[in-house]
């Protein structure tokens, strides 16, 4: 088991215990956890607490990672935290975040979380870090990706193949699995970078992902 591998969970803030989808995120790094896998989150609250405590309760060997902002109004650590590091600045954390992390799912969220999902998908375009997988999770996206496709790359302001990271997963259980899988494939001979038309293909025909992202060539760096 590659004990080193991390995944970067972000979401709101606002979103507190009992509500849905801090369960559905809970399960999310728990189900990552038990298969060794470290989760870095905002160290704060509401879903960053839920992904935390999820990795606590799986009892593995995983770690939980909090990267928290210093802010006006003040952001605590949650209690769930292994490892935890303040910043001060945005753009200094997020870099942190993506050195760090060899997958991202985007839990709902505002602001802050877009700007994580931005970032990570522009490092990535512009190759400054290695492909890495984009998990979207949730019916919240759906609309966000509708209006990509159609109002955005139709106007040629992006290409098709910038998608092809970006996955649009709407079940727990299915995104543990999608970085499963993802991770396997890390560990063979065949680099899981040059898979991604693979593993969207296998989901779609489960049923698992949304069919309206645009299909993608293969990444041969």
């Amino acid at each position: 088991m590659d004990l080193q591998y991390r995944v970067a969970i972000f979401g709101s803030a606002r979103i507190q215990e009992g509500d849905k989808d801090y369960k559905d995120v809970f399960d999310i790094a728990k189900g990552l956890a038990e298969s060794g896998f470290d989760i870095v989150t905002g160290g704060g609250p509401g879903l960053m607490q839920a992904a935390n405590a999820g990795t606590k309760s799986a009892h593995s060997l995983s770690r939980s990672i909090g990267l928290n902002i210093r802010l006006p109004r003040e952001q605590n650590p949650n209690d769930f935290l292994d490892i935890k590091e303040e910043f001060s600045m945005f753009s200094n954390r997020l870099d942190a975040f993506m050195a760090l992390s060899d997958a991202v799912v985007v839990a709902p969220g505002g602001i802050g979380t877009l700007l994580e999902l931005f970032y990570a998908w522009q490092l990535v375009q512009v190759e400054r870090i290695c492909e890495t997988p984009i998990i979207l999770y949730g019916e919240i996206w759906t609309n966000l990706l509708v209006w990509l496709e159609h109002e955005v790359m139709e106007r040629k302001l992006f290409n098709k193949s910038d998608m092809h990271m970006i996955f649009h997963v709407t079940e727990a259980l299915n995104v543990v699995a999608l970085i499963k899988q993802i991770h396997a494939d890390r560990l063979t001979e065949e680099h899981a970078c040059r898979n991604f038309t693979k593993y969207r293909a296998e989901l779609a025909s489960n049923n698992r992902i949304t069919n309206h992202q645009p299909p993608h060539q293969t990444c041969e760096r």
